[in-house]
């Protein structure tokens, strides 16, 4: 569980409150490079032990997955025992396989059983489908991905050709339900993914409701970082007998090298230019406040000469999707993000993060940097302050 640790509140000239963290004492209390190698885990498990098909193995094996990481080698089983589960993790820890790859066995030995995952975010659920397709290859199983930005119909046609697994966004599900495209009483199993995001983003409507129409007996499994009030109040509500399994997070940012850069008199822009020029910022995701600030900024350092792109709540799908194909396949350096990205975005070998503009609570700053360091990967997250 994240400790706490102050934020401040400022105000817009318009008098609206900003609230920002400020993370120079958690900076000055962290290490500048980790004194040690985290812990070593050792994995009870192997996952052509744990009863999947060998087409489902083999697909393990070609994403290069060698062991279970903890969240997997503890979760896993009570998934396929039919435990409801809380995760407790960051992204970065494999939480997306930890309840994949139970429920594609479950599939794939009784084709009945139907998966609901939801996510907050449309590029989390992207992102949750394109490893289902990965892991489900050869299987014969099909995918309807639910999520807004794109055409209903196409998604309307999908779910009539009655598919295992539905992953979408908490809005667009309902926006389904109400059409009467969709069913939630038909499903066996259902995922919630960063609970507390999609809390945060005000989905607690469409989740409840979704909730409240699934049969009493489905298997459910929430995943979140935090265990605000909020969240633990929906866990209690809906979860029968839960088993909690928590990673800490200390495990995961243990990788990370933390600074604060201060402007002395400098523009933030100057001092942007001067870190991206600097060598081994090879792949840098900048993290920004407000859509508008981040197309400024977009603008300001494609003029000067910097391979960039954006992705914020302003940009259609198609075009969030291509930024971050573009970011991940090395054809831009830079990705100018707000915090729509901070969570469940799987980005290989991100050298850098850095906070061009504050963030609003100290559970975001740590979502924030856990896009860089990740698997065994070391990173560095730099935030600009004044």
């Amino acid at each position: 569980m994240f400790k706490r640790y102050p934020s401040r509140t400022l105000f817009r000239q318009s008098g609206h409150r900003i609230r920002n963290f400020d993370p120079s004492v958690l900076v000055r209390t962290s290490p500048h490079i980790p004194a040690s190698a985290p812990e070593t885990y050792i994995s009870k498990n192997r996952f052509a032990n744990l009863g999947f098909p060998q087409q489902l193995v083999d697909n393990i094996i070609q994403r290069n997955y060698s062991t279970p990481t903890p969240i997997q080698d503890q979760v896993i089983p009570l998934l396929l025992a039919g435990k409801d589960v809380i995760g407790l993790a960051n992204t970065g820890t494999g939480k997306t396989a930890a309840f994949l790859l139970p429920f594609i066995k479950k599939v794939a030995q009784d084709r009945a059983q139907k998966v609901l995952i939801m996510a907050p975010t449309r590029e989390l659920a992207v992102q949750i489908e394109e490893e289902f397709r990965s892991f489900a290859r050869m299987l014969n199983m099909r995918s309807a991905l639910c999520i807004g930005g794109v055409s209903i119909h196409g998604q309307m046609r999908i779910l009539q050709s009655n598919p295992s697994f539905v992953i979408g966004t908490p809005g667009r599900l309902k926006d389904l339900a109400d059409r009467r495209t969709i069913t939630f009483n038909s499903f066996n199993t259902v995922v919630l993914d960063e609970v507390d995001r999609m809390l945060d983003m005000g989905f607690i409507h469409s989740m409840t409701k979704i909730l409240l129409a699934i049969p009493k007996n489905c298997q459910l499994a929430f995943f979140s970082a935090t265990t605000t009030p909020a969240v633990q109040k929906i866990m209690n509500t809906f979860l029968k007998n839960p088993v909690t399994i928590s990673i800490k997070t200390q495990a995961v940012i243990s990788n990370i090298s933390q600074d604060i850069i201060k402007m002395n008199g400098k523009t933030k822009i100057d001092v942007l230019h001067d870190l991206l020029i600097k060598p081994g910022f090879d792949k840098v995701l900048v993290f920004g406040r407000t859509k508008w600030g981040l197309e400024r900024l977009a603008t300001d350092l494609a003029k000067r000469g910097f391979r960039v792109a954006a992705i914020h709540g302003n940009k259609s799908q198609g075009q969030r999707q291509r930024s971050l194909m573009e970011f991940k396949t090395n054809r831009v350096k830079v990705l100018l993000a707000s915090d729509v990205a901070s969570r469940g975005l799987d980005i290989d070998n991100v050298t850098h993060v850095i906070n061009f503009d504050l963030p609003e609570s100290y559970e975001d700053y740590i979502h924030r940097i856990g896009r860089t360091g990740r698997a065994d990967k070391t990173g560095i997250a730099l935030t600009l302050i004044p």
